[in-house]
């Protein structure tokens, strides 16, 4: 039996299929109204941060980079070198578990209003194709008429913009990773000057490009793991864009007028919806909780001289009359847990940035030799390698800590005092001492690093020497 209305979608499969399986093209329809606006305002201001943020220096770096080639990551004027895995783990599972509590709480609210794909689509890919195609009415138009010399300029304007918009993406993004400055005099010169990086912004840029302009809300659909997370996230609880049932049904055109819902049956969600579906069917996997259903809702209740909100932010407990908890104990859980994280990052990073010693033994374990007194004397040699994160410069000597021990050991390196002005640093460094202070052939001892008399870090060191 036919459908209808073209917009009543067939309850069996995807809007974005047909009997065959093959593919149907969306044209959404524009919307007006406060949502459309809230979500614009954030949008631009998303991309504003994503575009300007590394190019904003501080103390000579920018505010955000994660330089993979040099092992250096700079945030806000502070900088990690060598940045050990434990703490881009951290960052990201406390992300993934922020995130969860996000969904617990707020619904699909990153899809909707966070996302990157949500974010250049809506704000920039479809007004591109709607300035050069026209409205979604002309789009399908176009799509459906045969090649002409009106339909091969337009999409080629439309996917030259496309193009340029992607490039722009993919080198802001690797400019994350190196740096924007160093990025723009690369892309200066020849690229077989920086062939490996001219192919990974190449390869970003299709990506992109492919992603917004044309699979689309195929990804949200079909590849994104987050919407398949959603429903194990989410309780009846969270907040999801919604069709008040009791208010809207039954639908005109299905029953008397005297007992007809607020629903008038005009389609407008469907006609909105950037990923084909009927927000009327209640809660589903490829709702992104964009509002442009509840904007169009909207605009349509005032016409009829109704109140806003049949379609509306709302939990389906809300729905069914249940006053709503929107704190849950699986919401706290997952707070506790990316809180914990959080915490387990900054302890990890203050431990980070101390000194760190590593003493590599010589292939000698030890020499013996006579002083000019004639008393014997034993030598450690060490190959000392110092890390520590941040900017800061050290002018390190070293000393003994024990004060007993003090006018027995002699620490021997190359200069004093050692400079230490890079995030690592290798020098020789030599332990002469009194075999006396031996117990079974080692000892023990503490090591002070010394900067204009002050302790900055203690470390210990095992000597060897003769068993007597």
């Amino acid at each position: 039996m036919s459908q209808k209305n073209r917009f009543d979608l067939d309850p069996e499969r995807l809007a974005t299929t047909d009997e065959a399986g093959n593919r149907v093209y969306l044209y959404p329809e524009d919307v007006v109204g406060v949502w459309k606006n809230r979500r614009t305002i954030f949008y631009w201001f998303l991309i504003l941060l994503y575009l300007v943020l590394p190019w904003i220096y501080i103390k000579g770096k920018p505010a955000l980079m994660l330089n993979i080639f040099t092992r250096e990551f700079t945030f806000m004027g502070f900088t990690l070198h060598g940045v050990e895995p434990i703490l881009l783990f951290l960052i990201v599972i406390s992300s993934l578990f922020f995130i969860a509590f996000l969904t617990s709480v707020f619904g699909r609210v990153w899809c909707g209003w966070g996302c990157p794909q949500t974010v250049f689509i809506h704000t920039i890919f479809s007004k591109i194709e709607s300035m050069v195609e026209g409205s979604a009415r002309a789009r399908k138009a176009l799509a459906d008429a045969p090649w002409s010399f009106d339909k091969i300029w337009r999409r080629s304007l439309k996917w030259f913009l496309f193009t340029v918009i992607s490039l722009h993406i993919a080198h802001t993004f690797v400019g994350y990773f190196v740096g924007p400055r160093e990025l723009l005099q690369m892309s200066l010169h020849n690229p077989t000057e920086n062939l490996g990086l001219f192919i990974a912004v190449m390869i970003l840029s299709t990506i992109f490009l492919l992603d917004f302009g044309w699979f689309r809300e195929q990804f949200c659909i079909i590849a994104c793991p987050y919407g398949r997370m959603q429903s194990v996230l989410m309780d009846e609880n969270s907040l999801v864009v919604a069709y008040d049932v009791k208010r809207g049904e039954p639908r005109r055109g299905t029953t008397t007028r005297e007992n007809e819902g607020d629903c008038i049956n005009c389609y407008a969600c469907v006609k909105v919806c950037p990923t084909g579906i009927d927000i009327r069917r209640g809660t589903q996997l490829e709702c992104i909780a964009c509002t442009n259903c509840i904007d169009a809702c909207d605009e349509i209740m005032e016409k009829v001289q109704k109140p806003h909100g049949l379609i509306r932010y709302s939990s389906e407990n809300e729905l069914k009359g249940i006053k709503a908890k929107h704190i849950t104990p699986r919401s706290i859980l997952y707070l506790s847990i990316c809180l914990l994280f959080i915490g387990s990052f900054f302890f990890f990073l203050s431990r980070s940035t101390n000194l760190s010693y590593v003493f590599m033994r010589g292939t000698t374990p030890f020499t013996v030799a006579k002083n000019t007194e004639g008393k014997e004397i034993v030598l450690n040699n060490f190959l000392l390698k110092i890390s520590h994160q941040g900017d800061k410069a050290y002018q390190l000597e070293f000393k003994v800590h024990d004060p007993e021990l003090k006018n027995k050991i002699e620490i021997i390196t190359p200069m004093k005092p050692l400079k230490l002005d890079r995030p690592e640093v290798k020098t020789m460094i030599f332990f002469r001492f009194d075999p006396s202070i031996l117990s079974n052939g080692s000892k023990t001892i503490k090591m002070d690093s010394v900067e204009n008399d002050k302790i900055i870090s203690t470390t210990e060191v095992v000597l060897v020497g003769p068993s007597k």
